[in-house]
């Protein structure tokens, strides 16, 4: 795997600017691939494992960065909680760990870079240098990911039988004995305004 340094400006430049997410990120990335055991994640490893991003922020963009995962891909997979950490899963082996960012490394971070006054540059600094263990929480954790969220062709396409949209990789619905989009089962996030 490339340095610290060398995946930091990767990262950076693919953000757009450098910022204690994109440490964070990439520092999670490197620990958590190293935990299961993954040291070429972009190249003969790079089928080999799945990661699980559980925040839409900076450090996603590093871990996508560093892990070569992605949405696109179908190895990268986004939960909406708010939370920033991010789960490695071996998927030959099985092994997997949960890496959470310690909120307490913020005010840890005072005592790495006390010549910086602002927070934001202190922390930036800071986490570059933290010990692991004061910058995060590693989780030995047990993760089943579904046949239709693994990476490859889709299982399935099937025809909504309300819209006409298909509908891929299981996740249709199938309600008063049709099969549904998500969208016309439960309630659009948009509203048709005219077709072309």
């Amino acid at each position: 795997m490339e340095s610290f340094a060398e995946l930091l400006e990767k990262s950076t430049k693919i953000h757009g600017h450098i910022c204690a997410g994109q440490v964070i990120g990439v520092r999670m990335s490197m620990l958590g691939l190293r935990e299961i055991g993954i040291d070429d994640p972009r190249g003969s490893q790079r089928k080999d494992f799945y990661v699980l991003v559980e925040i839409d922020r900076c450090a996603t963009d590093a871990i996508q960065t560093v892990t070569g995962c992605s949405l696109g891909k179908r190895s990268l997979k986004w939960l909406d909680f708010g939370i920033m950490a991010a789960t490695f899963v071996n998927l030959k082996t099985g092994k997997a760990v949960r890496v959470t960012a310690l909120e307490e490394a913020r005010e840890t971070s005072k005592k790495y870079a006390p010549a910086i006054g602002d927070k934001y540059r202190q922390q930036l600094e800071a986490y570059r240098i933290m010990p692991e263990e004061e910058l995060f929480k590693v989780q030995q954790v047990a993760v089943q990911v579904p046949e239709e969220d693994m990476p490859g062709r889709p299982l399935r396409r099937v025809q909504c039988a309300e819209c006409g949209d298909w509908v891929q990789d299981c996740r249709e619905v199938t309600a008063g004995g049709r099969v549904l989009c998500r969208p016309c089962a439960h309630g659009r996030y948009y509203t048709v305004t005219g077709e072309e």
